[in-house]
């Protein structure tokens, strides 16, 4: 993925994010974990789309072994 596909990508998902935060009625508690979540995957999608995962070979991400 080049550099403006990446930050194309994260611009749609931070205005799809505060489209939800914004206008879908939710519980405050639910959507602060929704955030958290979502940040979580992007900076997991974002460190493996520069190969960083990538360096620890042996890291697993999950329980099942």
């Amino acid at each position: 993925m080049s550099l403006l596909g990446m930050v194309i990508f994260l611009v749609v998902i931070g205005v799809a994010l505060w489209l939800i935060d914004t206008y879908v009625p939710m519980n405050r508690t639910i959507k602060g974990i929704l955030n958290v979540v979502v940040i979580i995957v992007v900076a997991i999608f974002v460190l493996n789309a520069f190969g960083i995962l990538s360096a620890f070979p042996k890291l697993r991400i999950g329980v099942l072994p």
